[in-house]
């Protein structure tokens, strides 16, 4: 399959070193609204949509994740980036993972968050990949976006969570359900001990999308890999505990060197 040409935002001076985020299925770009402007300070920060949401195309599926590890190296050769650190939350952490062992040149430290090397069963993304084509993925979004948060923040920031089940809604349904295709037929396990890119591991202690010890197995097969466990949090857990992970993100990043 053809790399998809994905839109992409760009901010920070161009001359420092690149941090690119990858969002999680049923997110745009805008999930990392929280991590960019202190990211931008130092680090020439790309934030893109994953094919098949937000305001990139959506190719006829399904997809593999191999077909989303060639739009990010698509996306670094169009903007003349050697190598970058990755960050990515669930399906963008399977795309980091997977770019990281793929393509290690290319890749110079990466941060995982609430993802997995492993998550099935398939027949759970194959199911929601029907409901995504035959109901829509607005059928899906309140239900999601229960994952994405503790009750305790969804009760506290109603308007956030209208806004995310906004977001999850306006994923194209072909998109949304090709993207649920790829986790459907991931297994990174094999390719966890050949990473080595530095590596961050963040863990939503109330996770229930990506349970915590989802992280720990990733953070036991990547060597040297360090992990970051924060509560309260769940899903997005970059969005429940901001600072906190903006702070962890922009330390694993910094210690590379070079940052503005």
């Amino acid at each position: 399959m053809t790399a998809a040409e994905v839109s992409y935002t760009e901010e920070g001076p161009r001359d420092a070193p690149v941090v690119v985020l990858s969002n999680s299925l049923g997110a745009t770009r805008a999930m990392w609204d929280a991590q960019v402007p202190a990211l931008a300070e130092r680090f020439r920060v790309v934030t893109y949509d994953t094919r098949g949401h937000g305001a990139s195309p959506v190719p006829a599926g399904p997809y593999s994740l191999d077909d989303l590890v060639d739009d990010v190296v698509a996306l670094l050769d169009r903007l003349g980036i050697r190598r970058a650190h990755v960050a990515g939350l669930s399906l963008g952490g399977m795309t980091a993972m997977r770019l990281a062992a793929r393509e290690p040149e290319r890749v110079d430290r990466i941060a995982l968050l609430c993802t997995s090397s492993l998550l099935g069963p398939r027949e759970a993304w194959t199911d929601r990949a029907r409901t995504a084509r035959t109901e829509g993925t607005g059928a899906l979004a309140p239900t999601v976006v229960g994952r994405w948060f503790t009750p305790g923040f969804a009760a506290a920031e109603p308007e956030l969570v209208g806004r995310m089940q906004a977001m999850i809604a306006g994923t194209p349904d072909e998109g949304y359900a090709s993207c649920c295709e790829a986790i459907a037929d991931m297994d990174l396990r094999a390719d966890l001990p050949t990473i080595t890119a530095p590596t961050l591991v963040v863990s939503g202690v109330e996770d229930p999308a990506t349970p915590p010890e989802h992280q720990q197995a990733i953070v036991d097969g990547i060597p040297g890999a360090r992990l970051l466990s924060v509560s309260p949090g769940a899903h997005l857990a970059n969005i429940e505990q901001a600072s906190q992970v903006t702070g962890a993100l922009l330390a694993h990043f910094d210690a590379a060197g070079g940052a503005r």
